[in-house]
């Protein structure tokens, strides 16, 4: 909390305008995340792709009264005359020093966590270990970027005694700000790994930036048999400070004795003060080890005598780093996050569950477990649980769990059903009655909600391909780095978005501020809009016999030819309509749609007379912006198109933005990028040149149906094609050449991925199944396998062996292989 006047002293505010003198309680940055204006700050945010001062009049419509602002006062005070104004020279900068000032208010113990990976998980680890001990204020999800970082930190409060935050970075500079406002005392490192090294020179520079967070630190937690990690610590001056684990040297602070793993649990056991203790876990992955590691010397470190209690260790419970979307039965959305519940998390799956509403109409459902060791007392935590569930708009509430209901007096006024036990809920049959909603399904593991999950999902094909819509939004960011600021962006969603499916896509974008969507006809982008997408969106492939869909949900024509562009005019001056946008398409090269260079004077001469429509922007296609090879040509294109497209904008009496660039267009030609570029494969983390710094986004996967025993020399599958050359285990697959995975990829010309093995194919592909040599492995009928998405079976490859691109795979992958939506 602070006051108004904290505010103008705290940010140096340049110039303000005040109002009210109520406190601040909180920090938005999101005009989607609202629920109630009371006490609201909102700042308005300036990027690369988002501008936070279109929302203010929303939100002043919507009870906000006070804005930080970056625009000159006089713009705003006259329009909004009840609100108080701040401006500021920058917004994020104003945001991390009330974060800093906030964080100045409290002396318990904070723990900072960077690393490149698993700093989500060592904080969820040791949330589970300190719970009991502690009250602890952490950062939700993966809230760990410069926005991230003061968002969570504002959430601490006198009734916490711990602090545990996570600091992700990308580039030099960002480290020594979220320092300021984490200012942890107690440090974890993870690791170091490639994640967004395109952006520092050297592993060991950005060592050194993370290094950052624990300057202030009064201890760092490490693992010392790590050289780059153990020598930066050194170089930083942190050694002295630093409670570095080994698994080789004795003299460690901490000496990790044996650990041995069986088919389900790891123990552990360390050394430390002379003392022996062991642990069992319920973990058998490399990386949870060293996870669970990092707890046990931050234990060591803070509070020694908890290490005598191994019973916490043996029931940690796996971290849920994905938030799914599944198309449910009855028309209803269904979100699955049944795998963790805490009040902090709700509030952000609630507001997950607010962006995805398709619908004015759609009803929202919530099911919630009781939420377990809060800190809270019970009548104060589910009081404000109703509060939230009040400021989201829930139409309907399902609670499951004993104390819910002995609390079922704090939800008064809202819908409300309650269940002792997850059991009783499924045999109501309530379920049942529930259509056309976006279903929160929300509780703690011992309720085992899957069990919900599954019954209100589509019973679907066994083979599914996952799409990760946080790495799609990293990606943007990826390629947003490589251009300028003001530069805008169009993403291609056309052909169900490449095959991942264009309406989730088509949400992840429009959080991400994107300028553009381009579709390929008209009814994709209709059913955008018809499901609440309301950002521009372009038609690449325009037909005369959709011009009424097109001008009726507001999508905006590619033109390529006379004959198209008078076609479009006489419909629009048919419908009564004035400066229409258009995106006119010339030829530069490549031969496939466009108007000729030559075309620009009559071009010209037509435009100026037919008012009814406004040319929104001049482009053009470059064909192989990917191969070296043709790089001459390429810049021949460029130059073509950009005499033609100065010759026509200089009779036009706007001024219409110019772009070619695609994205192998945008990682080799930057320099051209004039005023807007197209990001279409590289979404997808599919670089056409292989440049690093792009995350994996669709993962194909399937499950083993069945596991037989062949004989040596039997045949396997249709026209005895597959023989066995040995005594071999193969199991049978639920995808076939009907599902997109095509026939050439039979007779060991593809692999699957089982456990950490490659298996081939054997036989040919079949419509609806294949089948896979698993002789080498353990695996069991079914064991979910990866067909590609994999950094061991990449897409490429796939492609590759096929002799084609991934485009082709993608979007040919059939509509009944389910499309799995997750967040991390």
């Amino acid at each position: 909390m602070v006051s108004v006047s904290e505010v103008t002293d705290v940010c140096k505010v340049l110039e303000s305008r005040l109002q009210h003198k109520g406190d601040i309680t909180i920090l938005l940055t999101d005009s989607r995340s609202l629920t109630n204006p009371q006490g609201v700050l909102f700042i308005a945010l300036v990027s690369k792709h988002g501008d936070g001062h279109k929302y203010i009049e929303e939100l002043y419509g919507r009870g906000v009264r006070s804005f930080m602002i970056e625009q000159p006062l006089h713009l705003w005070i006259d329009l909004f005359p009840e609100a108080n104004f701040f401006r500021v020279e920058n917004t994020l900068k104003a945001l991390q020093l009330l974060a800093i000032a906030h964080r100045k208010k409290f002396s318990y113990p904070v723990i900072g966590i960077t690393g490149s990976n698993g700093k989500t998980v060592v904080k969820e680890f040791l949330n589970q270990l300190l719970r009991k001990d502690f009250s602890i204020v952490r950062s939700p999800r993966s809230y760990n970027s410069q926005i991230g970082v003061p968002l969570s930190v504002w959430n601490m409060g006198e009734g916490h005694n711990l602090g545990i935050f996570e600091a992700g970075i990308s580039r030099v500079g960002e480290m020594a700000r979220l320092a300021r406002i984490i200012k942890p005392t107690i440090g974890v490192f993870t690791c170091i790994g490639t994640a967004h090294q395109e952006n520092f020179k050297t592993m060991e520079e950005k060592l050194q930036e993370k290094l950052l967070l624990f300057l202030d630190c009064r201890v760092v937690i490490y693992n010392a048999d790590n050289e780059l990690i153990r020598n930066a610590i050194r170089s930083s001056g942190l050694e002295a400070r630093g409670l570095g684990w080994s698994m080789r040297d004795r003299s460690a602070p901490l000496f990790v004795e044996d650990v041995t793993s069986t088919e389900e649990m790891t123990s552990i056991t360390v050394c430390f003060m002379g003392l022996i203790e062991s642990f069992v876990i319920p973990f058998t992955d490399k990386a949870s080890i060293e996870n669970v590691i990092h707890c046990i010397a931050v234990l060591l470190y803070l509070k020694p005598a908890m290490l005598s209690n191994a019973d916490p260790f043996l029931k940690l419970e796996p971290v849920a780093m994905r938030l799914e979307l599944k198309e449910g039965n009855h028309g209803n959305i269904v979100i699955n996050d049944s795998y963790n519940n805490d009040y902090g998390s709700l509030d952000i799956a609630l507001d997950f569950q607010q962006r995805r509403v398709r619908t004015p109409g759609m009803r929202r459902v919530l099911i919630l477990s009781d939420i377990l060791e809060s800190g809270m007392l019970p009548k104060t935590l589910y009081r404000n649980v109703a509060a939230l569930i009040r400021d989201r708009k829930v139409d309907k509430f399902f609670a499951v769990g004993r104390e819910l209901a002995k609390q079922r007096t704090s939800f008064e006024g809202i819908d409300c059903s309650f269940y002792e036990t997850t059991a009783d809920l499924l045999e109501s049959q309530e379920l049942k009655s529930i259509s056309g909603a976006c279903i929160l399904i929300k509780g703690a593991r011992q309720f085992r909600f899957e069990q919900i999950c599954d019954r209100l999902s589509k019973q679907v094909h066994e083979t599914t391909l996952e799409i990760n819509l946080q790495s799609i939004a990293q990606n943007v960011e990826h390629y947003s780095s490589l251009i300028k600021p003001e530069t805008k962006m169009i993403c291609m969603v056309k052909a169900r978005g490449y095959g991942v499916g264009s309406y989730e896509l088509a949400k992840t974008l429009e959080d991400c501020h994107v300028d553009y969507l381009a579709v390929a006809v008209a009814d994709e982008g209709k059913e955008l809009r018809e499901r609440g997408v309301r950002m521009p969106i372009i038609v690449m492939n325009p037909e005369p016999t959709t011009w009424s869909t097109l001008l009726e949900y507001k999508l905006e024509p590619e033109i390529y030819s006379f004959s198209l562009l008078r076609k479009f005019m006489a419909a629009t001056m048919e419908h009564g309509l004035r400066s229409y946008p258009i995106h006119i398409k010339v030829d530069s090269g490549m031969h496939r749609l466009g108007f000729s260079p030559n075309d620009m004077d009559e071009l010209a001469q037509l435009l100026l007379l037919h008012p009814e429509v406004e040319v929104a922007s001049i482009f053009s296609h470059l064909s192989a912006a990917d191969t070296p090879e043709f790089d001459q040509f390429t810049l021949q294109q460029i130059r073509t198109f950009d005499h033609a497209a100065h010759a026509l904008a200089a009779r036009l009496p706007n001024k219409p933005l110019m772009h070619i660039l695609n994205t192998a267009g945008i990682e080799r030609f930057s320099e051209y990028q004039y005023d807007m570029v197209r990001l279409g494969i590289g979404l997808y983390g599919i670089s056409p040149n292989g440049r690093e710094g792009l995350q994996d986004v669709v993962r194909l996967r399937s499950t083993i149906l069945q596991i037989k025993e062949i004989p040596a020399g039997e045949p396997v599958g249709y026209g005895c094609k597959g023989v066995c050359d040995h005594n071999m285990r193969i199991a049978v697959l639920p995808i076939g050449y009907a599902d997109g995975y095509r026939r050439c990829l039979g007779l060991g010309v593809g692999q699957v991925l089982v456990g950490d093995k490659l298996c081939p194919t054997v036989g040919n592909i079949c419509m609806d199944t294949c089948m896979i040599d698993v002789t080498e492995t353990n695996a069991v009928e079914g064991q979910r396998v990866t067909l590609f998405g994999d950094p061991r079976i990449p897409i490429e490859e796939i492609a590759t062996r096929l002799d084609t691109i991934p485009y082709e795979l993608l979007s040919s992958l059939s509509p009944r292989v389910k499309r799995l939506y997750y967040r991390e």
